[in-house]
């Protein structure tokens, strides 16, 4: 069956010191609007998108990210619905920044919600925790990788340092996953490369579509979410059909924007199918190579000639 290509949005997410939750909802119904009028099908917004919410609490807290966490929960609520009805307002798919959300008995997760068109919720929790969220956060790491069935394709998410790990995204693409989400928060340009260099490596061995969405910006008034560095991409496979380096597209490094991208399921089926290479087929083979065993070789000898 041939499958319609579809209209991504990648947002390059600027944070923002709001004077009031209304202001936060605008923000959010304009940006959406935006990304929708232009044709987009499905929106993707940043990790951590929602901490620039701390700036509605008192200085004290907003300098304390820990004592953030608790006030968030409060705002939880309303930060789903109001995706909810954006979705629904816009006949879209919705990949929500990411939230600090307490699970019970003070353990904070990184969750991504993906809303459908109909308004309907679905998450991906982040696995493997930065330096940051596990020293200075608390953020615990919630195991359970997911594939999200959709109108438009398969859909997995690996939130940010999951990208770099390149388990994650094949346990999610032999699962059936053809487009991975890459909701991105780095404070540097070495994080920023190093997140953009996993979601080309993924779409390289996994020959699908990798989307990565960065926060960009600075905020003084946070602890958290202070520098935000990145520009928005989608990265394809390195194959006939694609472009040869497998950058569909990028955005302009730390400009608040939309980058849009037509994804072709039907293309990516095609390259698995007919490629130059296999590369998500061939998967197997690097394991049996492995397992045969590694063999530390000692260097020969010089021979002494009489």
């Amino acid at each position: 069956m041939t499958r319609t290509p579809f209209r991504l949005a990648a947002a390059q997410y600027e944070v923002s010191y709001l004077e009031s939750w209304e202001a936060y909802a605008a923000k959010l119904a304009a940006w959406t609007a935006e990304a929708a009028g232009a044709g987009a099908r499905l929106l993707v917004f940043p990790e951590y998108a929602p901490m620039e919410l701390a700036s509605l609490f008192a200085p004290e807290v907003q300098a304390n990210v820990p004592a953030q966490f608790p006030l968030l929960q409060d705002l939880l609520p309303a930060y789903l619905e109001l995706h909810r009805e954006l979705a629904r307002r816009h006949d879209v798919y919705l990949l929500a920044g990411s939230f600090p959300e307490e699970l019970g008995g003070g353990r904070y997760v990184n969750r991504a919600y993906l809303f459908d068109p109909s308004g309907e919720r679905r998450y991906q929790d982040k696995q493997i925790m930065t330096r940051f969220e596990n020293e200075q956060w608390g953020i615990l790491p919630n195991p359970g990788l997911k594939v999200f069935e959709t109108d438009l394709g398969r859909v997995g998410v690996n939130i940010c340092y999951d990208s770099e790990f390149p388990l994650l995204a094949r346990a999610q693409v032999e699962a059936g996953a053809e487009l991975i989400l890459v909701p991105s928060c780095t404070d540097t340009l070495a994080g920023y490369h190093r997140v953009r260099t996993g979601s080309r490596a993924r779409a390289l061995e996994n020959q699908c579509y990798v989307v990565q969405s960065p926060l960009v910006g600075t905020a003084a008034w946070s602890e958290a979410i202070d520098i935000n560095v990145g520009a928005a991409g989608v990265y394809t496979p390195v194959d006939r059909g694609f472009p040869a380096n497998g950058v569909l597209v990028e955005g302009e490094l730390n400009a608040a924007r939309w980058v849009y991208a037509e994804i072709d399921l039907d293309a990516l089926a095609q390259a698995r199918e007919d490629g130059q290479v296999f590369n998500h087929r061939d998967w197997p083979r690097q394991t049996a190579a492995v397992d045969a065993g590694v063999r530390l070789e000692a260097a020969p000898r010089e021979q002494t000639v009489s």
